[in-house]
């Protein structure tokens, strides 16, 4: 495919934050329109401050933006439909102050108000000093936009304007561009395909007040969910109860026993592809009192008898004619995580499984990062240890890449 072809006529709304990195915006609007994209900018106050209005509305051909509240702008365009009306939002560069202002939605001026307001993809090419990239709040500001879909592109390592040398530079436009085209790109590959994601732990009653669950957060089912409905699906998230904000772009189905996540995702099918990385429990209370279970005087034990939950995985593997062309199963172990992961991949019936150590040392279970082994029955993948983000990033297009070679 041309590279020009997957990017021409996208329109992209680019907002050029402060930083001494916003004098390459004029470029960075130049690269885009050479290969047929129309841009729109949005020039902050402090953005305005290392490149002029003019600059970027001569290279781009079109009026820049910068008040919130001009009667001009609103009566020719809304701020709310300045967003809208893009394929795509490019905040380049991303400075640590707009990263934090996204993270905490706040709109107290025209571009976070504009990606606040917006139902399009958003991408970030981070652009600040070392310290301020490697400074713990950055960093958790980062990882909380990748796991709400919002796409991250550098920074690169290299010689600041400050005279320091490290990780913050922001990555060239040629770089930036060729980026946007890959998203394009991914995204025409799984458009118009239809995925399910669980996701989190499950939640099974013993009486109105106790119940049994498990430490799942939720986070690398969500990721995986936002990466997923990133690369153009139609995503359905069905979730137990997590404290994780519903992802941009998914449809979620809200969730809280292991019969009702089984329901809904037999309500979901059929799908292209459907991805199990919610922790169910594996067991449920017999019967659920319908009042609190009291203590008697006296009494130091009580026995709960538990039955079995159903297997969400395996029912989807053998749905018969409404079996997903793809199937992915999580396997969650303490030891001997291969192996019994590949055991699960045998007796599941699914396609792939992919298999994590959450064992109190690996800090899986409610952490911000995973290691994982991708296991099929061609054989077994190790991935590096990544943040759950780069999990469901990396597993999204494998996904994509499966659907794409099955049907070639």
């Amino acid at each position: 495919m041309d590279e020009c072809v997957v990017i021409k006529g996208k329109r992209i709304l680019l907002i050029i934050s402060g930083g001494i990195a916003a004098y390459k915006g004029p470029d960075l609007v130049r690269r885009l329109r050479e290969r047929g994209a129309s841009v729109r900018c949005v020039l902050t106050a402090g953005g305005a401050k290392f490149v002029s209005p003019l600059a970027l509305s001569t290279v781009s051909g079109d009026k820049v933006y910068q008040e919130l509240f001009s009667l001009i702008d609103e009566r020719e365009i809304g701020h709310i439909e300045l967003s809208r009306d893009a394929d795509i939002l490019v905040v380049a560069p991303a400075s640590a102050n707009i990263l934090a202002k996204m993270v905490q939605g706040q709109a107290d001026d025209i571009a976070t108000t504009a990606l606040l307001a917006t139902d399009k993809p958003v991408v970030v090419a981070p652009a600040m000093n070392i310290r301020m990239w490697e400074h713990a709040a950055t960093q958790v500001n980062v990882a909380a936009l990748r796991s709400r879909g919002v796409t991250t592109l550098g920074p690169a390592e290299g010689d600041m304007a400050c005279g320091e040398y490290g990780m913050g530079r922001m990555l060239e436009p040629v770089e930036i561009a060729d980026a946007l085209e890959a998203f394009f790109r991914d995204r025409e590959r799984l458009s118009g395909r239809r995925a399910l994601v669980t996701s989190g732990p499950t939640l099974e009653a013993i009486d109105p007040v106790r119940y049994i669950t498990n430490r799942s957060s939720g986070k690398q089912g969500h990721a995986i969910a936002s990466a997923l409905a990133q690369l153009g699906t139609e995503t359905t998230l069905v979730s137990g109860p997590t404290r994780e904000p519903d992802p941009t772009g998914v449809r979620v189905i809200h969730v809280e026993s292991a019969r009702q996540m089984l329901k809904a995702c037999e309500g979901t099918l059929p799908v292209d592809v459907a991805v199990f990385a919610a922790a169910v429990s594996d067991w449920r209370a017999a019967m659920e009192a319908n009042g609190k279970i009291k203590k008697r005087p006296g009494e130091t034990t009580t026995t709960l008898d538990l039955v079995e939950n159903p297997d969400i995985l395996a029912t989807i593997s053998s749905a018969g004619n409404r079996r997903p062309q793809l199937v992915v199963g999580f396997a969650a172990e303490t030891d001997d995580v291969i192996d019994n992961a590949a055991r699960k991949l045998e007796t599941k019936g699914c396609d792939w499984i992919v298999a994590n150590d959450i064992s109190k040392a690996a800090g899986t279970f409610g952490g911000v990062a995973n290691t994982v082994h991708l296991i099929s029955r061609d054989g077994v993948e190790n991935w590096p240890r990544l943040s759950k983000a780069t999990v469901g990033e990396r597993l999204a297009k494998r996904i994509a890449q499966r659907l794409t070679e099955a049907n070639d």
